[in-house]
């Protein structure tokens, strides 16, 4: 995988490769600067799926847009995915895993695999809504600070994901559920999927939690899949709560479940996903810290164990 780091648009020469001890990240972060306009020159140029779901009629993604949350932390470390270029081998090893079909990110991460040549040929879905800081004040107006669906279209993406917590103690819920609707509705304008994660949420010692009662994510499911003028392109991230059965009978919409956080005991994690997986509408996962993080380093047997419950 080569940065192109070649003259920049005025025509003047740019600075040198990187040695190789200061590896494609240094080579990267010379693009980033010298020629911006790569960026949308590798969207152009990247080879796109034709349909998001292929034979196996099953979907798995790589999750990467916590850290534009300030959702920095994995495991134990409250600082995990704070080094880009960790963060980069982490996902680029996922990437190049058999039955991985793709990603989940804000536009700094995918510009960045954009300009690594990494995501030819694979799904891409594009976070958009950003602005509900993790632990502030104003964390349920969750303002959309990421992608809008015209950049989205813009980009070549399949899709554009939006997270919706619902706090009926909050008058802010109302304005997220309004953006929510609109970024659903205009995804939908353009033919692509609107990927809508729901909760019901509260403030506990001043911080948001989510309710992961069966009742509170039926809840949940049924108002997010009722945002937009159409649901016609609308799929639901959920995660992995008792009584899934019940829960997923909400909607006839498709659903992918959601890792969360690193587990303790991910044979008990696999479990769980491969029992919602035998659900109808469950055609996959999206998962982010649990395999580019997982407790014993090893993130290609995470995902290869991941994708294996498929």
């Amino acid at each position: 995988m080569s940065v192109d780091t070649r003259r920049s648009g005025d025509g003047q020469a740019g600075p040198p490769a990187a040695p190789p001890a200061a590896g494609r990240y240094a080579e990267l972060a010379e693009t980033r600067a010298f020629r911006p306009g790569a960026v949308a020159e590798a969207a152009a140029a990247r080879i796109r799926r034709p349909a998001l779901l292929g034979p196996s009629g099953r979907l798995m993604l790589l999750a990467a847009d916590h850290p534009a949350r300030g959702a920095l932390a994995a495991g134990g470390d409250p600082l995990a995915m704070a080094d880009r270029g960790e963060l980069l081998d982490r996902l680029c090893t996922a990437l190049e895993r058999p039955g991985v079909d793709g990603l989940l990110a804000t536009p700094d991460v995918i510009d960045d695999l954009l300009l690594l040549g990494v995501l030819h040929d694979k799904i891409v879905i594009g976070s958009m809504n950003r602005g509900g800081l993790i632990g502030a004040s104003f964390e349920i107006d969750d303002r959309f600070t990421a992608y809008d669906a015209d950049a989205i279209a813009a980009a070549r993406l399949d899709g554009g994901k939006v997270l919706l917590r619902i706090d009926h103690a909050d008058p802010a819920t109302a304005d997220t559920l309004e953006g929510c609707a609109r970024a659903v509705t205009a995804l939908a304008g353009h033919g692509l999927m609107a990927l809508v994660e729901p909760f019901v949420s509260s403030r506990v010692d001043g911080r948001i939690r989510n309710d992961l009662s069966p009742e509170a994510m039926i809840r949940a499911i049924s108002i997010g899949a009722g945002l937009g003028a159409t649901s016609a392109h609308t799929w639901l991230k959920v995660p992995v709560v008792p009584d899934m059965a019940r829960v997923m009978a909400a909607s006839t919409m498709p659903a992918l479940l959601l890792g969360g956080e690193v587990s303790g005991d991910p044979r008990a994690t696999l479990d769980s996903w491969r029992r919602a997986l035998r659900l109808p509408t469950v055609r996959g996962l999206v998962v982010g810290r649990s395999l580019l993080y997982p407790a014993d380093g090893d993130v290609a047997g995470a995902v290869d164990a991941a994708v294996e419950v498929l």
